[in-house]
């Protein structure tokens, strides 16, 4: 999956870069992108104190960044759900809580109602960082 700054389509995932980290939401449209818990900035500290998911409009959810939606290869288009369930499962998870950075995040949520099943690339990269570092100690 390669990403890239283009115009959203209903079902996309997309995602914003915060410092070395990145956001992810499922965009329904200019008005509606799902979300769980708000991205980790200052501003949104008090939304942050208990994550849900929930749905901003597009300009909240870029907090002024340029948004990314994924482009997906030939092997992810045929694994993806369509958009309407991508749509559907997203709103289906709206007020759910249950975050958790390494096991249920923002990237675990869009990337489960696009292709139905949970997975991080940001939390599978540490891991590996971690397990790499632990294996050269003596």
């Amino acid at each position: 999956m390669r990403w890239q700054p283009t115009d959203a389509r209903r079902g996309d995932m997309v995602r914003i870069q915060i410092g070395s980290l990145y956001h992810y939401g499922v965009f329904v449209s200019e008005d509606e992108v799902i979300q769980f818990g708000y991205p980790p900035l200052p501003e949104f500290a008090e939304q942050n104190a208990v994550v849900t998911v929930g749905r901003v409009d597009v300009d909240t959810f870029s907090c002024g960044r340029i948004i990314e939606v994924a482009d997906l290869d030939r092997r992810e288009k045929k694994k993806r759900l369509p958009p309407d369930e991508t749509v559907r499962r997203a709103r289906g998870r709206l007020g759910q809580g249950g975050y958790n950075l390494i096991h249920n995040n923002c990237e675990h949520f869009a990337y489960e109602c696009v292709f139905g099943e949970k997975k991080s690339e940001q939390t599978d990269k540490i891991r590996a960082f971690w397990r790499e570092k632990f294996q050269k100690q003596p």
